[in-house]
């Protein structure tokens, strides 16, 4: 190994490594239903799929995901981790 690919690998690899934690951390953020008092039912206008966190089904009506809250998620539901589209 020359000294180039030597200096290459002290920038790549870490830089590497801080996708893979990145990457681990947001899969650790996703709780439980019950943390996030979820419902399948709208809060007042609130609703999830009027939600920046709420990753749409393949309908307007099927059940999606949500970038926090595990499991399916109804497009008509809402949770405390709420934040409106902007």
């Amino acid at each position: 190994m020359n000294r180039k690919d030597a200096l290459r690998n002290l920038v790549v690899l870490p830089a590497l490594a801080g996708l893979v934690a990145a990457t681990t951390t947001i899969a650790q953020a996703k709780g439980p239903k019950s943390q996030f008092k979820y419902q399948d039912k709208p809060n007042g206008n609130q609703q999830c799929s009027e939600c920046s966190l709420f990753v749409p089904g393949t309908s307007a009506s099927a059940a999606g995901t949500c970038k926090v809250v595990e499991g399916e998620i109804s497009p008509s539901g809402w949770c405390t981790a709420y934040s409106p589209k902007a």
